[in-house]
């Protein structure tokens, strides 16, 4: 399979930027391949709703900037719409973890959450943080405006905080321990 093809595989299936060194990495190939198929991947991508979106460090698919009006409406209708139950599934891991990373609630989950993950971010359910012991890696944390909606002055006064969050904390140990 082209290199280009499996690249933008790996940058739907992540859905957040990833360096250049961590797709040569994943591909096992060298940067040098990777950049060339980047290009290669831009190229295609041209006449097309993605794009590519470039950090200093980073890239990531993107949806071009024309279709900002028709998105926009999508989106509006998606923040109207009730929280599936998938996603406060997502969210109550969240919360009750007290922050987690996206592998953990997939590990958790048993699925694929990347979807779920950026439509609670937009819905300003959730924030996105750097992990504190590793720099690659970004940690979900509940945002103020989600424990004021659900009228909790302090994350400690959810429902059971302590049984959920250390059920959660030995399910993440028994992931650790597997790998």
């Amino acid at each position: 399979m082209e290199l280009a093809t499996i690249i933008e595989g790996m940058l739907f299936y992540k859905g957040e930027p990833m360096t250049i060194s961590s797709l040569a990495n994943f591909s096992k190939r060298p940067k040098n391949e990777v950049e060339d198929a980047l290009a290669t991947l831009e190229k295609r991508l041209e006449g097309t709703a993605l794009t590519l979106v470039w950090s200093d460090t980073a890239v990531t698919l993107g949806t071009r900037a024309e279709l900002s009006d028709a998105l926009l409406e999508l989106r509006r209708d998606e923040l109207k719409r009730e929280l599936s139950k998938a996603t406060l599934e997502t969210l109550a891991i969240i919360i009750y973890k007290r922050g987690a990373t996206r592998g953990e609630v997939d590990y958790i989950r048993g699925v694929n959450s990347s979807f779920i993950v950026r439509n609670l971010l937009v819905r300003g359910l959730i924030e996105r943080k750097v992990h504190e012991s590793d720099s690659r890696k970004f940690v979900y944390m509940p945002t103020i405006d989600l424990l004021t909606y659900m009228g909790v002055a302090r994350i400690d006064e959810m429902p059971e905080m302590e049984k959920f969050g250390a059920e959660l904390t030995r399910v993440a140990a028994a992931e650790e321990s597997s790998e």
